[in-house]
């Protein structure tokens, strides 16, 4: 790491975390840990019946095993570095260690986005194109979205990666949050971060805005369709197959909007830190409850992996 003979070098950087009271500590470490755990076994769970089940080897499957590896890394991130933090005396984190969670929190976090908009354009061919559904979803196009989905959260992260690694830091190293987070850092640099804040509002809106964008087109070609032959089963017929992606929809772009477009003059920096905690810790521990409870294929999956198990 090279910085001016006339700058301080930052090695490492303090995580404050979260403002809980010392008293509750150890009730809140056992709460996220437990949140954690949860996250991780749930997820793994969808991963594992979606790959045992044949009946679930299908494009809305195929997209929601890859949903549920996003929110198990995205949550391990942060979450396994807040909990060492909450127990350290010096809640520190290096240099290197600061940009590499930054990264992979940024692809994470975008993956999740894009995987959302190929699994809405997957119910939108389900509902409004049934009869050409298998020849439209076919297994070359699923995988393409979702390499597609790879290729540009890869290359998204890596540019903020960059652009960050050409900062210099300077006396502060506190970073008021639980995790290094992006426009925190831009906030601790002393050198000029316009390029930074330039890509941020261009491409980083294009990330969020553009598939929020999609899915809402998706759905709204969806309900027209079901508002031309209006009938109790094509209602019903919605709420079925989009019920549990519109639920993780709403969770997930529900804090970021909430996040970015309600700024506050006061206490901006804990309400950062809540609605960041919304969609890196419980969106990915809601998000194998919603589609598990609310499916009947994930619940019939289930019963038949179980069977085989206790038939052998």
């Amino acid at each position: 790491m090279h910085r001016n003979n006339n700058q301080t070098t930052i090695s490492q950087f303090l995580l404050l975390g979260l403002p809980i009271p010392h008293e509750f500590q150890h009730l809140f470490y056992a709460l996220f840990l437990a949140m954690y755990l949860t996250t991780v076994l749930g997820n793994l769970v969808i991963i594992i019946l979606i790959r045992l089940d044949s009946h679930l080897h299908t494009p809305m499957y195929l997209f929601l095993s890859n949903l549920s590896f996003t929110d198990l890394c995205f949550s391990s991130v942060t979450m396994p570095k807040l909990l060492q933090n909450m127990q350290s005396q010096v809640p520190s984190i290096p240099y290197a260690g600061c940009l590499t969670q930054m990264y992979f929190f940024l692809f994470f976090g975008d993956l999740e986005s894009f995987l959302l908009v190929a699994m809405a354009y997957d119910r939108y061919v389900a509902i409004c194109f049934p009869l050409h559904y298998t020849s439209i979803m076919s297994p070359r196009l699923c995988v393409s979205l979702v390499l597609l989905s790879w290729l540009l959260t890869t290359s998204h992260a890596m540019l903020h990666t960059l652009l960050l690694t050409r900062l210099s830091f300077c006396e502060n190293n506190v970073i008021p949050h639980f995790f290094c987070d992006l426009s925190a850092l831009l906030k601790l640099s002393c050198s000029d971060i316009h390029i930074n804040e330039l890509v941020i509002l261009i491409i980083g809106g294009l990330v969020v805005i553009l598939p929020f964008s999609l899915i809402t087109v998706s759905y709204a070609r969806i309900i027209s369709s079901i508002l031309k032959v209006p009938s109790t089963q094509g209602i019903h017929k919605v709420f079925s197959t989009c019920g549990s992606h519109l639920s993780v929809v709403s969770l997930f772009y529900g804090t970021i909007i909430g996040l970015y477009s309600c700024p506050s003059a006061n206490k901006s920096t804990l309400k950062d830190t809540v609605m960041s905690m919304m969609y890196t810790v419980v969106t990915p521990i809601l998000n194998p409850f919603i589609y598990s409870l609310r499916n009947r294929d994930m619940k019939g999956a289930l019963k038949r992996v179980l069977q085989k198990k206790t038939i052998f």
